[in-house]
């Protein structure tokens, strides 16, 4: 079927408007009208080729919520009406050991993202949610909590996820003391979580703007990086530290902050390779640690936790035409803290 969307169609090139394929759906298909998709700075790496595997045209966006408007003849899961999400999954073989333990992110016959990916189905690329409608097996289509606000849960699709996982896997919980460094689209989620688990939640940032902010998310302090008086005082204090900065910082310094065993777990991407001292792991014994997503099951488990908590992203609505926009001012730091566009602006 015929499907508006919009697209990149060069690295040079604005998002602009785009028809594309989407299939009919098969007997385990949901096919979901899309409501709201996140903005996130993957979406722009891509579009612009940043990361050199760009396949064009490309149609990102992979924090997709919309309504169940067909399903196929075995699905079971979901019915017409529902509220249903699809986030940076959509497929992975099913059948190795990663797979089967539920991290199908790390699928070792290649998991199938939102868009960008090969399309097992239709043949070529995956298209993702900056467009009208999505079609998405059952198996990787999750369900929303009804309390939370669909434009502010769209973004958990993956700065949810990004931030929880580790947070989960690292044991951040009641009396674990927890490290968030940047509060962007991943580290305001990742201030709100570790909140909401009872861990005693410090915020790292650069700006003194933030502090605030940083405390009405849920931060019981905030530290400010560049002030080496401030960051002494917590020097080998920490069970976890979760580092969502993608520009270039010195990971060491937040090293020196871990206590014996403790761990730092990298989520954001830095441009270019991060220089690393030996020591700052040597002594005391410490770790670390990079997370991707999470799976399925732990996606779910994420909006889960989200809908008891009523947490759900801070973001700025936008038309599908500001796209580029957003993408500007995204580079610029300039939105509190995700933009998420109103797909009934593309439907008009």
């Amino acid at each position: 079927m015929t499907t508006r969307a919009y697209a990149a169609t060069s690295p040079t090139t604005p998002l602009g408007p785009m028809s594309i394929a989407r299939r009919e759906p098969l007997p385990s298909d949901v096919e979901i009208d899309i409501l709201f998709c996140g903005v996130c700075h993957s979406d722009l790496h891509f579009a612009r080729n940043e990361w050199g595997m760009t396949n064009f045209p490309v149609v990102p966006g992979h924090e997709i919520l919309g309504r169940v408007t067909r399903v196929g003849s075995d699905v079971t899961k979901f019915k017409v009406g529902d509220i249903a999400a699809v986030g940076c999954l959509v497929d992975s073989c099913r059948t190795c050991d990663h797979c089967l333990a539920h991290t199908e992110q790390f699928c070792k016959n290649g998991a199938v993202f939102s868009y960008n990916g090969p399309d097992k189905h239709s043949g070529g690329m995956t298209f993702g949610g900056y467009s009208e409608r999505v079609v998405c097996d059952q198996a990787y289509t999750l369900k929303v909590p009804a309390n939370l606000d669909p434009a502010r849960a769209a973004p958990l699709l993956c700065a949810g996820i990004t931030t929880y996982s580790p947070l989960r896997k690292w044991g951040a919980g009641k009396g674990k003391k927890v490290g968030i460094i940047g509060l962007g689209g991943l580290g305001h989620m990742g201030v709100k979580l570790a909140h909401a688990m009872g861990a005693h939640t410090v915020l790292f940032t650069t700006s003194e703007g933030k502090v605030a902010d940083g405390k009405r998310l849920g931060a019981d302090e905030v530290v400010i990086s560049k002030d080496p008086a401030a960051m002494a005082k917590h020097a080998s204090s920490f069970d976890m530290i979760l580092d969502t900065v993608s520009a270039d910082h010195d990971i060491n310094a937040y090293l020196a902050l871990l206590k014996l065993d403790g761990s730092m777990v990298i989520v954001g991407v830095p441009p270019s390779p991060q220089p690393l001292r030996a020591f700052s792991l040597i002594s005391p014994r410490r770790n670390l640690a990079g997370s991707l997503i999470g799976g399925i099951a732990e996606t779910q488990e994420m909006l889960d936790f989200c809908g008891k908590h009523n947490l759900a992203c801070d973001i700025e609505l936008i038309a599908m035409s500001q796209i580029n926009e957003a993408y500007e001012r995204m580079l610029k730091s300039d939105v509190k803290y995700r933009f998420v566009i109103d797909m009934a602006t593309l439907k008009r």
